[in-house]
């Protein structure tokens, strides 16, 4: 297990994962063990870790999904997990090495799961879109999922409310989309790229969505069969990369939101990617009031900045504790993936003057398990924390890395 770049973060324990690199996680505690649930980034399926000694992780199994379908996001509550279906991404690098016919088979949707038996789950229920999938859902438990899903007739992803009551038979309730995604009935977008990347997340009547382009968007969900507009922040420009609003977080009690931008490209071509605070007091008129820092290269790198480094630089996942009693929920402290920059920490006590606290950043992988990045450095990009202070840290070619901040 070799020890990467570090300040007040130490490295517990580490899982190859079975040479299979993981995207999404979600977690549960039953008679006290710790199950860890990830959904696979260049392989269908997905794999249950217990991880009750955070420093010796044990696998428990994987679970294959569907060819030529992504599996990314995995979602567990009340005993239910939710997957993500989605139709994969065709890369240039993909079409020679998988030989992959321009029309081929895969799946889409969600998959419902009964996971009270936590490590033998047992699917109950499949939700189809009629079109690619579904990319990046909220599921809390309760009544509904809150899914990013792509539909017929319309532009990329839109935000979709699902009735799973009865998980055996979920039904469609509700719909929202900007009206330059109706393509169906001529619409055009009027900016690059305009679509929900989710997860749509509910605070209460409220739903922030994370909208690409078109910035960061609240919408009155008291009646979810028909969401409404209350406001939207547009962010780009000038700020972010095409997915200009990648992830909005509400955090109701101190009436902020954190938002963040994806980095696309690898040569780091494009407008500041970035992560920051809006203050939602006045929820129809949301402010952009702080950037996050941005990292800098630990002692001693031999590049000047990360943009440097080679891979994609720039934030993708925040920790979201999904109201979940075994997941950390602060409101002071932000965990974000930053792709080769690693795992950085803030603390957000005042929001007017973020401050960056620690971080964590992998050494690169050694060997080549997926396609990305061209340049084969570290990728963080996702983080769950567990109520015990662990941070669970994904990769697109490394295993899990286990961590635990020490500030």
């Amino acid at each position: 297990m070799e020890e990467g770049a570090a300040r007040n973060i130490e490295l517990v324990g580490y899982h190859d994962l079975e040479c299979r690199p993981a995207f999404k996680m979600a977690m549960q505690v039953v008679h006290d063990r710790w199950y860890l649930y990830l959904g696979h980034f260049w392989t269908s399926g997905w794999t249950i870790l217990d991880v009750t000694e955070p420093s010796k992780p044990q696998f428990v199994k994987f679970i294959p999904g569907p060819q030529n379908t992504e599996t990314n996001q995995v979602q567990v509550a009340d005993g239910i997990m939710v997957t993500a279906l989605e139709k994969q991404i065709v890369l240039p690098e993909m079409m020679g090495r998988q030989n992959l016919p321009l029309d081929f088979p895969y799946e889409e949707g969600i998959y419902i799961w009964d996971v009270k038996d936590p490590v033998n789950p047992k699917r109950l229920g499949h939700f189809r879109t009629g079109s690619t999938g579904t990319h990046r859902n909220h599921w809390e438990g309760g009544r509904y999922v809150h899914l990013a899903a792509r539909i017929r007739g319309f532009a990329d992803h839109i935000y979709v409310v699902v009735d799973i009551a009865d998980p055996s038979n979920p039904v469609e309730v509700g719909r929202w989309w900007l009206p330059e995604q109706w393509a169906a009935g001529g619409a055009k977008w009027t900016k690059a790229w305009v679509g929900l990347h989710g997860p749509a997340y509910p605070e209460g009547d409220r739903a922030y969505l994370g909208y690409g382009g078109a910035g960061m968007v609240i919408l009155d969900i008291s009646d979810v069969t028909l969401p409404k507009l209350v406001s939207r922040l547009d962010l780009h420009p000038p700020l972010g990369s095409w997915l200009a609003c990648h992830t909005v977080l509400p955090l109701s009690r101190r009436k902020l939101a954190l938002v963040s931008s994806e980095a696309i490209r690898e040569d780091g071509d494009e407008p500041l990617n970035y992560a920051g605070l809006v203050d939602i007091s006045d929820e129809r008129n949301p402010r952009l009031i702080s950037l996050f820092p941005l990292p800098e290269p630990p002692p001693g790198s031999p590049y000047k900045n990360f943009y440097e480094k080679g891979g994609r630089f720039g934030p993708h996942n925040f920790h979201h504790p999904q109201r979940q009693d075994c997941l950390e929920d602060r409101d002071d402290r932000v965990y974000l993936t930053y792709f080769n920059a690693g795992l950085r920490v803030y603390d957000i006590s005042d929001p007017r003057l973020p401050r960056e606290i620690a971080y964590y950043v992998p050494p690169n992988p050694k060997e080549r398990r997926g396609l990305l990045p061209r340049t084969p450095v570290v990728q963080s990009e996702d983080v769950l924390v567990d109520r015990r202070g662990y941070c669970y840290v994904t990769d697109k070619n490394h295993g899990l890395h286990i961590l635990r901040c020490t500030v």
